[in-house]
């Protein structure tokens, strides 16, 4: 017995002296019950009231959790396209993995995780608390969380406002400014 003392301590030194990775942790009171913020993350519907345009969304392990922001742009360059749901714990807990935007090429072809956790605050309220994880030091890795830095705040913002007014998000002026967009980007590359 012994003999095993000092064999555990250097393992636990060892895993002690590693620093915790650093990721995006935020969290935001929604004004809504559990079963209402778990249903707009976790449908199709629920996403497209408040975080995208388009989205295909099936909470179960390898389900689909594609986010398109851009229903103009080539496939692969609509958002989060061809995400999946890693875990779902209904209610509780909701993991996918996530991608950088296609501005950021080289960050875009690696696969990020995030991971939301719900718990009610009273009967009327839910604590969502974002961690979005898996974030490498070099190459486009900066920029792509920097984004996610400002973008995250951004969705959860929204998805509040939607609990707030009870009115889903309204695409209609965004896909208007990305077809303008998209038609202007076709004009440009003809000339």
């Amino acid at each position: 017995m012994s003999r095993l003392i000092p064999f555990a301590l250097a393992g636990l030194a060892f895993t002690t002296g590693q620093a915790a990775e650093s990721g995006i942790e935020l969290a935001v009171t929604v004004k809504a019950p559990v079963a209402s913020v778990w249903q707009a993350w976790t449908t199709s519907t629920g996403i497209t009231s408040f975080f995208a345009p388009e989205a295909e969304v099936e909470a179960r392990p390898d389900g689909p959790f594609r986010i398109i922001i851009d229903p103009y742009a080539a496939p692969g360059m609509q958002g989060a396209d061809d995400m999946k749901v890693l875990a779902a714990e209904p209610e509780k807990l909701l993991s996918f993995t996530w991608n950088a935007p296609p501005h950021l090429p080289q960050a875009r072809q690696q696969r990020t995780v995030v991971i939301l956790r719900f718990a009610p605050e009273g009967e009327a309220a839910t604590r969502l608390t974002l961690s979005h994880l898996g974030w490498g030091s070099s190459g486009e890795w900066p920029q792509a969380r920097a984004y996610f830095e400002k973008a995250w705040p951004n969705v959860l913002g929204q998805l509040q406002r939607r609990f707030e007014t009870g009115q889903p998000q309204d695409w209609t002026a965004w896909r208007a400014q990305l077809k303008q967009w998209h038609a202007q980007e076709a004009a440009k590359n003809k000339q």
